[in-house]
């Protein structure tokens, strides 16, 4: 409509609705939040927008009756088979017969990202009980099981010992593999930490001159570095670790790409400011990307990527985001991932002081 043209150019998503409470107007931020393009929204009853639009209905019966000129309210609006939004909405009222009521969404980004660190902090807590019991339930069968082998192993006749031996050793080998395992599961919880002041580029040389030492050919490791980021306090010998887990990760997502010439893995530094982590307020943060350009996190795993024993590749233990995330908890920080084919983008924030 030629009298709504203006709207075209706002960030905020409009809708445009007449007196029946159908869509004849939607500008092109409503069709990005929307997923549907004009088209189909056009004449749409905004009563079949969501599922539980109870209050939008009320505020544009509201508006219809002349009972405000705009009201406000947070909402989270569910969709059917999609995410659910969370918006800020306006409803105003116009003073138009043909179309009486505009409604303005704006999509809630903070909110978004609060209830993802919580969901997160949620996970990680989970993730510990869920180690700790599995640490214990493996461990105590586990030295019966290495015990029992050493013992057979010096019981075994004398002709056959050399070729049993074989398959003994194989059982003790094996209960030393799943022994490191249960120890690196413990590790964040069972090691104290040694707190120094850091500097947070000393910690990505010393992941880059690793990963350059184990992937010596292909591989390009870009600094963009923000040198201004004070020191602050913390244990350097888990940020090494959990930098390196992730980079770790990258370079292996990147094989192919090595063997092509042109993987790159970016490590870029910046400082934010007024930043709520784990629903504390920081005045400065630590904001720290490791980005690379491979394929992309499988989407069967996004969602699970800091769970123990998930891997998205075969013969991967499942444990080096884990850990990263512990480690960085344990800094009142906070790790978060965005991925796509050709970017994957760790992002970590650790309060300054």
């Amino acid at each position: 409509m030629n009298q709504f043209a203006g709207l075209d150019l706002l960030a905020s998503s409009v809708l445009v609705l007449n007196p029946q409470g159908c869509i004849v107007y939607a500008n092109p931020a409503a069709e990005n939040l929307l997923e549907r393009p004009f088209k189909l929204l056009l004449n749409t009853q905004l009563s079949n927008l969501f599922l539980n639009g109870v209050e939008l209905l009320d505020g544009f019966q509201q508006a219809i009756e002349h009972q405000f000129a705009d009201k406000r309210q947070d909402l989270i609006l569910e969709r059917n088979g999609r995410e659910p939004l969370h918006v800020y909405s306006i409803v105003t009222a116009l003073d138009l017969p043909d179309t009486p009521v505009l409604i303005e969404l704006r999509e809630n980004v903070q909110q978004l990202k609060l209830d993802r660190e919580e969901r997160m902090q949620d996970q990680n807590k989970e993730n510990k009980e869920l180690i700790r019991n599995l640490a214990h339930e493996i461990k105590n069968p586990l030295g019966g099981i290495r015990g029992a082998a050493q013992l057979l192993e010096l019981e075994l006749p004398e002709r056959d010992a050399k070729e049993l031996r074989e398959y003994t050793q194989v059982i003790i080998k094996e209960a030393d593999r799943l022994q490191v395992l249960v120890d690196r599961l413990l590790a964040p919880n069972r090691l104290p930490q040694v707190i120094a002041d850091v500097n947070i580029h000393e910690v990505c040389e010393r992941v880059r001159s690793l990963m350059l030492a184990e992937f010596p050919k292909g591989l390009l490791i870009r600094r963009d570095y923000d040198l201004s980021i004070p020191e602050f306090r913390g244990d350097q010998q888990q940020l090494i670790q959990a930098v390196l887990n992730i980079a770790h990760n990258a370079a292996q997502a990147l094989v192919m790409r090595m063997s092509e010439g042109d993987a790159e893995i970016i490590f870029k530094t910046r400082v934010v400011r007024q930043v709520t982590l784990a629903k504390v307020r920081y005045r400065l943060a630590l904001d720290l990307h490791i980005i690379d350009n491979g394929p992309g996190i499988p989407p069967a795993i996004r969602d699970r990527i800091f769970y123990p024993l998930v891997s998205g590749r075969d013969g991967g233990s499942g444990l080096g985001l884990t850990l990263a995330q512990a480690f960085i908890t344990q800094h009142a920080g906070v790790i978060d991932c965005e991925s796509r084919p050709g970017c994957t983008d760790f992002r970590l924030l650790i309060p300054l002081p």
